[in-house]
């Protein structure tokens, strides 16, 4: 029997997918897994998938994605999936056609007959018998994503499908769904947003049983779900609120850090409590949630664990925590615990505090807390950085590239663009990120030709700008780029209220995150009002309302 684990990223399927495995094998089964622990059976199944995320590739059209996508499974296929399954009795695959298909139909908006051919051609026959769709609320599957790699940090360079920006998760979720319900006999949709995997796994485990001795279609029909907690409803601002504490101990228990991440940024009576109940069990995630507070009890829970998570206690030393009467002492005392988080800190800063600590970093470190720094005093430690790397010209690598670009991000001299225009074609998306405020021609430039690529990045590069070509950009990618509302935050004109309430209705928690001060304006409680009666059953909704109108801390512009 085969079966195939659909949905997208951060919806637990490569976990649930292993559960099962590990399950059926207790139960006596001969189990195959194609992916087992997230690596494929096939190395040059590995090689292809590092190529389709590599953002360096970013001129691969979408045709051409969905060609190398079905390479990559028909490799998998012919050299792991069809010799076992003529060895086991159960092949589970964690994604298979069904990912190429959703990202090239509902990702990349190509033609379903176009898709649909070549899907069927790639497939040559084989198709699973059971296909499990994973599904999950984006936002949970975006906070789940974060605190992964919070818990375990990844080097690895953003991938390139995440330059469209988090609205493409939408929209694959919806292809997933779509195809689901175009084949009900074969695939069988599984809420992942408030399971218990582990009961999830069982039932899939004893569901799978049954299908192989009387049938898929007959046990899809005895599929007994584990049942499902009543959705929580936000329509108000205390409701919102009541909401959220409701949905934060219920996660306390089984995703301490899945409730951790939902309190960052919040603070006071009811919020603070549960942030330090959840710091022993998820100290990183409650110390990252710190960034941008900087009241008493965010300060207490800094000192309390500086040595448990030090790195993320030096990374949330931003914006007015940065200026507090506490702070150069906890740098200093972070600066050999955590100096990756302490450059972070530095970012931006031209005092002599901040000259001092940066003299004491390792090199590259000290390089990459130069970003938005100009003058020539840093300019000297980029060269001299560079220097000691063999040179502009000797760099060749994507790290020490971007590693590169990030010191002089924000910094538009003759000297910074020499930079990045020769290592441009080394990390294109590290060189456009360094661009970011900028409001010279040849930014605008280069913005204007990664838009349709790399929206996400653009976006952020443009920052509050009120330029007429901002304006034009945003315009232009507002319907399917989520973090164009993140380019508005506090912006009070009419531009910017026009695109927010465009966008009201699509993605309510981020159009209301860029409210930032104006949230607890009269016009800024209407907005929230009318997002929270919208999408009444919001978790991230939820928390951006309480953010920006001060109902869990001080309004916050982020």
């Amino acid at each position: 029997m085969f079966v195939v684990f659909e949905g997208i990223d951060g919806g637990g399927k490569t976990t649930l997918s292993n559960l099962v495995a590990s399950l059926l094998r207790e139960r006596g089964l001969v189990v195959e897994h194609v992916r087992e622990g997230g690596k494929f059976a096939s190395a040059v199944t590995q090689a292809m998938r590092e190529l389709g995320r590599d953002a360096r590739n970013l001129a691969l059209t979408p045709r051409a994605e969905l060609l190398l996508y079905l390479t990559r499974e028909v490799q998998l296929a012919e050299e792991a999936t069809r010799p076992a399954l003529r060895r086991a009795d159960v092949v589970i695959a964690d994604r298979y056609m069904y990912t190429a298909e959703t990202l090239a139909v509902a990702g990349r908006a190509m033609l379903q007959d176009e898709v649909t051919a070549l899907v069927t051609a790639a497939a040559n026959g084989l198709w699973p018998e059971l296909v499990v769709l994973v599904d999950v609320d984006r936002h949970v599957a975006r906070a789940r994503r974060r605190v992964s790699k919070l818990l375990t940090p990844d080097a690895k360079p953003p991938s390139r499908k995440g330059l469209a920006g988090t609205a493409l998760q939408h929209r694959l979720r919806d292809g997933y769904r779509a195809l689901a319900a175009r084949d009900p006999a074969r695939w069988l949709v599984v809420d992942n947003t408030e399971a218990d995997l582990q009961q999830m796994a069982v039932a899939l485990a004893d569901m799978i049983g049954a299908g192989r001795a009387d049938g898929v279609p007959a046990a899809l029909g005895r599929m007994v779900h584990p049942p499902t907690p009543v959705a929580l409803r936000g329509d108000d601002l205390e409701r919102a609120r009541t909401a959220l504490l409701a949905w934060i101990d219920r996660r306390s228990t089984r995703e301490p850090a899945l409730a951790a991440y939902f309190l960052g940024g919040l603070g006071g009576p009811g919020l603070d409590e549960r942030r330090r109940a959840l710091a022993p069990r998820a100290p990183a995630v409650v110390a990252d949630g710190l960034r941008w507070l900087h009241d008493a009890a965010a300060w207490q829970l800094r000192h309390e664990l500086a040595t448990l998570a030090p790195e993320q206690v030096a990374r949330s030393l931003v914006g007015r925590a940065a200026e507090h009467a506490d702070a150069p002492a906890l740098l200093e005392t972070l600066l050999t615990l955590a100096p990756t988080g302490v450059s972070s800190a530095l970012v931006g800063r031209d005092d002599e505090a901040a000259w001092a600590l940066r003299a004491r970093l390792p090199a590259d470190l000290a390089a990459r807390s130069l970003c938005g720094v100009p003058g020539e005093r840093a300019e000297a430690m980029r060269d001299r950085w560079l220097a000691g790397r063999g040179g502009l010209e000797g760099i060749e690598d994507v790290a020490t590239a971007a590693l590169a670009c990030k010191a002089v991000e924000s910094v538009g001299d003759d000297r910074a663009w020499a930079i990045r225009r020769r290592l441009r074609d080394v990390a294109p998306v590290a060189a456009l990120d360094s661009t970011y405020l900028l409001e010279d021609d040849r930014s605008w430039k280069w913005r204007e030709r990664a838009i349709e690529r790399a929206p996400k990045i653009v976006m952020r590069t443009i920052g509050l700008s009120l330029d007429p070509r901002a304006w034009a950009l945003r315009e232009r990618v507002i319907g399917h780029c989520e973090e164009t509302l993140d380019s508005l935050v506090g912006l009070d004109t009419a531009p910017a209220w026009k695109l927010r309430e465009a966008a009201r209705d699509h993605w309510p928690a981020s159009a209301v995150k860029s409210l930032g001060a104006l949230g607890a304006t009269e016009r800024g409680r209407r907005f929230v009002a009318s997002a929270l009666a919208h999408a009444p059953h919001d978790v991230a909704l939820w928390r951006h309302a309480l953010i920006v109108t001060g109902g869990g801390s001080e309004p916050t512009q982020w």
